[in-house]
């Protein structure tokens, strides 16, 4: 009488069994490795960090000396680079000292930063360790699979020296299965904040460049902006 197929659920069952504590632990750091990318996702979908529109028309605003207008602009948006861009804008419209504002800013920024950096070191850790796990577990199967054969003597079973081979080396397919998409998602995620932090630094630049060089043009000689003025001919 032919068995009916096993299910997909009693195979991984059965793969969990074969493998062992090693496995179990490597599932639950699978687990822990998903959620800590899915809060992420949420994190990042929350602070619309991929949003960057506003920028460019803040600043113009700004620069044509209509700070109200600008923080109008950043108000209601939801990213750490209009909250940052909000802070020197205002300071600088209230004539704040603009060293103070930068810091302020600057604080500021590096706090968000740092909240989205969150969690991060855990799946870092769970990239490097879950390889490792896998190894480890395969050379404990491996010493069985060879206590085996020195228990058997000359009557060694080549199907139970494979099985045991199969078996230890399975606790490396799933180190590798955790490993690989942890690593892929660590630097997408770290990438996303490098970006972020970027962008941040060069939209607070542009605002504080922006006071600096309109004071540099009222201190110009009105021949010499006149001059310029003019079209080459």
């Amino acid at each position: 009488m032919v068995e009916p197929p096993l299910s997909a659920m009693d195979q991984a069952l059965g793969l969990i069994h074969a493998g062992g504590p090693v496995v179990i632990i490597l599932l639950v750091l699978s687990v822990i490795a998903l959620t800590i990318v899915l809060l992420k996702l949420f994190q990042f979908a929350s602070m619309r960090v991929g949003s960057r529109g506003f920028i460019a028309k803040s600043v113009a605003l700004y620069r044509a000396g209509r700070p109200a207008e600008a923080l109008s602009v950043l108000k209601g948006v939801r990213n750490p680079i209009a909250e940052v861009m909000a802070v020197a804008i205002d300071g600088l419209r209230h004539r704040v000292d603009p060293d103070a504002v930068r810091e302020e800013a600057g604080r500021i920024g590096m706090a968000r930063i740092e909240g989205l950096r969150s969690y991060l070191r855990g799946l870092e850790v769970i990239a490097s360790l879950s390889p490792l796990l896998g190894l480890f577990g395969t050379v404990i199967g491996m010493i069985e699979a060879f206590q085996q054969m020195e228990g058997a003597g000359a009557n060694i079973n080549p199907a139970i020296l494979s099985g045991g081979i199969w078996v230890a080396l399975l606790t490396t397919a799933v180190g590798l299965a955790v490993a690989i998409p942890a690593v892929a998602a660590l630097n997408w995620i770290e990438r996303t904040i490098d970006s972020l932090a970027h962008d941040m630094e060069d939209a607070a630049t542009q605002i504080f460049t922006a006071t600096q060089f309109a004071s540099m043009k009222e201190r110009e000689p009105a021949s010499f902006r006149a001059a310029h003025a003019q079209p080459a001919e």
